[in-house]
């Protein structure tokens, strides 16, 4: 289970902040960021994990209580549109960055999953569209691999962001039935693959990326 081992360390220089992404992956749908804050150690919320190996139905449980301990929670979205415009890791950046614009307390640090700063622009950059500014890019950060596993604010970020994402992919749903978003969530499921190959991509497909051209046998 995820301890406060990571957040006991960066609590000595202020709030901090855990930070985790869903969607990454996905064909179609935004990106999320999800942003947690502690500015005091107290007992995380049972049942804390890595998202991924909980059921939906024990995300949703424990958003609640998350938003009941944490001191701030946050979500940041880029668009498929905006990750088409500024390419993946950019957007990542600017989900991000947003998260925490969002915040009603500010982290003096942060603690991230994974082993990049999503914080910082990557260092080419190709895109149209200039984006934003990012005010956060120079905030203290500890990147901790599998950090949804073993650092609670993350994992609880990773939570809150899935659950949103989630929602959002089951409205969208019903806006386009053919591509079974209530269930594979913009994935790339064989279902999902089979639809853009028949109907071809919606306006919430990332038309960057290698998606199954219209007429393609799957």
């Amino acid at each position: 289970m995820p301890t406060l081992q990571y957040e006991a360390i960066a609590l000595g220089h202020g709030p901090v902040v855990g930070i985790d992404e869903v969607g990454r992956g996905a064909l179609a749908g935004p990106l999320m960021v999800g942003a947690v804050v502690l500015d005091c150690l107290r007992r995380a919320p049972s049942g804390l994990a890595d998202s991924k190996a909980l059921t939906a139905a024990q995300r949703e449980r424990l958003v609640p209580l998350i938003e009941s301990w944490a001191s701030a929670v946050a979500v940041g979205v880029a668009s498929a549109q905006e990750i088409d415009d500024w390419g993946l890791r950019m957007a990542l950046a600017v989900a991000t960055d947003r998260a925490l614009c969002a915040l009603t307390l500010r982290p003096q640090g942060a603690l991230i999953d994974g082993p990049l700063n999503l914080l910082r622009p990557p260092s080419i950059l190709s895109f149209g569209e200039p984006p934003p500014f990012l005010v956060w890019s120079d905030l203290p950060v500890m990147t901790i691999v599998k950090g949804d596993q073993c650092a609670a604010t993350i994992s609880a970020a990773a939570i809150v962001a899935k659950v949103r994402r989630d929602a959002l992919m089951r409205d969208l749903h019903h806006e386009a039935p053919r591509y079974g978003w209530h269930d594979n969530k913009g994935y790339g499921s064989l279902e999902h693959r089979r639809s853009l190959a028949k109907y071809g991509p919606t306006r919430w497909h990332r038309r960057s990326w290698a998606l199954p051209e219209l007429g393609s046998k799957i």
